[in-house]
């Protein structure tokens, strides 16, 4: 469940103050998907040393973390430059004479009289504890702090804010200090400073490390060193207070542990140590229900939650939610749920939104006096996607999504108990509990083989050096005769075969350790088909004709494919990143034209794109998917030049640019066009479908102008988008001797209907003729005066050879005569004088 964190609204304090305080806070947009820099996990390196001995400075270890694969992203050093900082008290604070936002504060330092301060901060008031940097000393921005005159006053220091110490972002006033806060101490030692906030990185399978314990484990097993963790008793009951617990989810919640602890103080304040721990992992202090579960998710990895006990009616249910119910959550927004969500309800309704986000009406405020404290595992599977679904993020979605400790629960409510007694007093009583233990996740012990280890690393590492490291990283280690039986800890999800043992072996041992040698062994190559053409070939084409590759996602929005006409037979995303990467693309052009766009708008005139890339339509069981090439062209047909004059693109510079590929498989005469069944995204007066061997494969034209206007494309834009099975397949080349008997060439010009196309009278004429036809091509089209509406004449070159004989005028005339007499009966043509 999670701890009140809202990570989208405010990732540094933790929870939204207004959430605490009862007042609904800003909702953060659905459309918002958290980025991976909100994933990151930040902690105090003198935490760290608190709970494993590490023998090595900062520099080292952070070089050996981001080497063992916990990248480190940040470093932020705390509590250098505070010379001269100490704990002050103010003891009279009066309004200044000439200046309205500031006030003459009389501060104590511990010896002599007190200083005069003169201070804008808005807190600053008569009994506040806060840093005062006395004359002389220097902070960590670099102002140098000496005697100075603010509206004719007098100022003798400086009292500073969190943000001016270089301990925090806040500047909204001064740093306040706990009221036994000694005055006079130096704040750095007060504060347990210098420390330094580390950032790391984590990859996805390491869950473990987004708690210090588990870290620590890590390090202990980098460094050799001692874990220390912390020391945590049952807490014994001293009230009868229980609720019930129902598990009507099955394996999504195969435990649940509650208490209710009595009779806090909603008033107390956090402990300076765990505010400070807090405030160098990213999380503001709030209060202290709040606190507790945070810090106690922090130091163990354990989300936890807190409900107000007076709010909640009979016994906690985990269930699946219900068709239509909702729920208000902490940040103000209303969820509205499905049966895929899991909920935390009690007799009369949802509370929370389980391993993701707590409900507004059950949450802590301020008046809270009874807490029911949760600690739960959910399975990944019924967490993972249902934040981003709500537009949502959460330190506890993050963690259950990967993967918690199902040991954890119980040891963190009793850790959490302990922490909040101390604080807040109350009255714990028992812990309530409910599990389903067939459907706990377990752990099986992984084989690891000597023989496979050395080879597969190429160096040996002795075997009392891999019992020392699995050991130290929380694994359960028997040897045997060829190797080792590792059981993995509760918390090591990631850790389920072999090669994973190798990986834990390789990073600790240390990447720097395992020499770089090529691997050893015959490859056996795989043939190359004469009859295929490499995509490569494609690629280089498609260059040398002045276009640039693109590679778009294969994920689009819904909303785009029904622009186009495109979304019968899309594929929708279980769990989508966002409303624009919600479905599969079912053709390249969309995302291309998306780029063309792009850069037409950033000032780009002449674009030309091209991508090979797969689409994909639904099938039965698996999408179906279609390996296709699609290019798209706007602006100019030549780039800017003084040879020829600037001309626009138009359908035959991109129908030259889709035939020059087509020639590419050595069979010209496999291609025709024609204009039947056009989609509805093609100019149906400027498009032609793509065909091979009489099977349609594509499309070639220009957008049509509804859907030009539709995405504000501010042009003609021509695309083509053919698939990639029918370029591919080429002519296995043969060698033939060239003919040592002369050719002949006969011209012919015939009338015909202008709607008769190229693609017609060359299949009639090469039909007619038969093998005697080496080429035919058109040199000259003519339509206008002298010819009747909607005719044309055509021109067209036949040249003729036979591989046996020397043709005669008698065998050249025949040639004619069957051509123009196939293009008098099929084509409608009449030969002209």
């Amino acid at each position: 469940m999670p701890e009140n964190v809202v990570l989208p609204e405010n990732a540094e304090s933790g929870m939204p103050r207004a959430a605490h305080e009862g007042v609904p806070p800003r909702p953060s947009p659905e459309s918002r998907v958290p980025s991976p820099a909100e994933y990151a996990v930040k902690f105090s390196e003198n935490w760290l040393r608190e709970l494993v001995d590490v023998p090595a400075d900062r520099a080292a270890l952070v070089e050996r973390l981001t080497m063992s694969g916990l990248e480190v992203e940040s470093v932020s050093a705390l509590g250098g430059g505070l010379d001269g900082v100490v704990v002050a008290e103010i003891v009279e604070a009066r309004p200044h004479p000439d200046a309205d936002r500031l006030r003459v504060c009389a501060v104590h330092v511990g010896q002599g009289a007190p200083l005069q301060i003169v201070c804008g901060a808005p807190n600053a008031r008569p009994g506040l504890k806060a840093p005062l940097a006395t004359i002389g000393a220097r902070l960590p921005d670099g102002v140098a702090i000496r005697a100075a005159r603010l509206r004719g006053v007098e100022s003798q220091g400086m009292l500073c804010s969190a943000k001016e110490l270089g301990l925090d972002a806040d500047a909204s006033g001064l740093l306040e200090l706990p009221a036994d806060a000694p005055v006079g101490t130096p704040l750095a030692r007060y504060l347990g400073l210098p420390d330094a906030s580390i950032e790391l990185k984590l990859t996805p399978n390491r869950p473990d490390c987004l708690g210090m314990l588990g870290l620590a484990y890590d390090v202990a097993a980098q460094f050799g060193g001692a874990v220390r963790p912390p020391r945590i008793e049952p807490v014994a009951s001293a009230a009868d207070a229980t609720r019930g617990i129902r598990l009507e989810a099955g394996a999504d919640c195969p435990r649940y542990l509650g208490r209710v602890i009595a009779g806090i103080d909603p008033a107390a304040p956090t402990p300076l140590w765990m505010a400070e721990r807090l405030r160098r992992a990213g999380l503001r202090p709030i209060a202290a229900v709040v606190d507790v579960t945070n810090y106690v998710m922090l130091e163990l990895g354990q989300p936890l939650h807190a409900f107000d006990d007076d709010k909640l009616d009979g016994d906690i249910v985990v269930r699946r939610a219900r068709p239509g119910e909702t729920l208000t959550l902490l940040d103000g927004t209303e969820a509205k749920l499905d049966e895929g969500f899991l909920l935390i309800a009690d007799e009369a309704r949802p509370l929370a939104l389980a391993g993701v986000m707590g409900g507004m009406a059950s949450r802590v405020t301020g008046d809270t006096r009874n807490v029911f404290l949760e600690s739960a595992h959910f399975a990944p599977p019924a967490i993972m996607g249902r934040a981003r679904r709500l537009g949502l993020s959460s330190d506890a979605a993050h963690r259950f999504e990967r993967g918690v400790d199902p040991e954890l629960p119980r040891l963190a409510l009793e850790r959490a108990t302990a922490l909040l007694l101390s604080i807040a007093g109350g009255t714990a009583g028992p812990v309530c509990s409910a599990e389903r233990a067939q459907d706990l996740p377990s752990r099986p012990s992984v084989r690891l083989r000597r023989a496979r280890l050395t080879r597969v690393l190429g160096v040996a590492v002795a075997d009392a050096e891999v019992a020392r490291m699995l050991t130290a990283l929380g694994m359960t280690v028997a040897a045997d005769d060829d190797g080792w039986r590792v059981t993995p800890p509760s918390r090591r999800f990631d850790i389920e075969r072999e090669e994973d043992l190798i990986e834990e072996v390789a990073r600790v041992h240390g990447y720097a350790r395992i020499p770089a040698r090529l691997p050893a062994g015959a490859f056996a190559l795989a043939p190359e088909s004469e009859a295929r053409l490499p995509e490569a070939a494609l690629r280089e084409q498609m260059a040398a004709r002045g276009y640039q590759e693109a590679i778009c996602y294969a994920f689009v929005g819904a909303d785009l494919l029904r622009t186009w006409g495109l979304e019968d037979g899309a594929v929708a995303l279980a769990n989508p990143l966002s409303a624009d990467l919600a479905v599969m693309r079912t053709s390249l052009l969309p995302g291309l034209v998306q780029a063309l766009a792009l850069n037409r708008n950033r000032q780009q005139a002449r674009v030309r794109l091209f991508e090979i890339g797969r689409s994909f339509l639904a099938g039965n069981g698996a999408p179906l998917e279609t390996a296709r090439v699609a290019a798209v062209a706007c602006g100019e047909a030549a780039a800017e030049q003084w040879g020829e004059p600037a001309r626009a693109s138009d359908f035959f510079d991109l129908k030259g640019d889709l035939q020059s590929l087509c020639a590419l498989g050595g069979e010209p005469g496999a291609w025709r066009y024609d204009t039947e069944g056009l989609p509805a995204w093609l100019h149906p007066g400027r498009g032609a479908r793509v065909l091979r061997d009489g099977r349609p494969v594509g499309h070639v034209g220009a957008l049509h102008p509804r859907l030009a206007k539709a995405l504000d494309l501010g042009g003609d834009v021509y695309a083509f988008e053919v698939e990639l099975e029918a370029l591919a397949q080429r002519r296995v080349p043969r060698a033939e001797p060239v003919s040592r008997f002369p050719m002949v060439r006969r011209d012919i010009a015939v009338e015909l209907p202008e709607e008769v196309a190229w693609d017609t009278l060359e299949a009639t004429v090469r039909r007619a003729v038969g093998a005697q036809l080496a080429d035919l091509f058109v040199f000259d089209r003519y339509s206008g005066p002298g010819l009747g509406d909607g005719r044309k004449s055509v021109a067209m070159g036949l040249i003729l050879q036979d591989r046996s004989r020397t043709l005669t005028d008698e065998d050249a005339d025949r040639c004619v005569a069957s051509a123009v007499a196939a293009l008098e009966r099929e084509c409608r043509a009449k030969l002209r004088g």
